[in-house]
């Protein structure tokens, strides 16, 4: 659409508090209600390789709604990888 690709994936689980959105990205980002479990590298390196690309990521998410990703691609990616 307009010379863009858009991707978004979407899910019902637990979902993510809204004052731990910022930080998702981050390695290793365990949120404070969560000592177990964190990120760990995956949604940092799907940032870093999204941002070479030349897109970008968004996240929406509410606890006991799940979670919704959204991704922004040029058409054309090539020379940015």
């Amino acid at each position: 659409e307009n010379g863009r690709i858009y991707i978004t994936v979407e899910d019902t689980g637990c979902g993510i508090p809204r004052e731990e959105l910022p930080f998702i990205f981050e390695r290793f980002y365990v949120g404070a209600g969560n000592r177990e479990n964190g990120t760990g590298l995956g949604l940092y390196i799907v940032n870093s390789i999204v941002a070479e690309m030349g897109g970008t990521i968004g996240v929406e998410s509410a606890p006991g709604v799940g979670t919704k990703f959204s991704m922004e691609f040029p058409e054309s990616v090539e020379g940015n990888v």
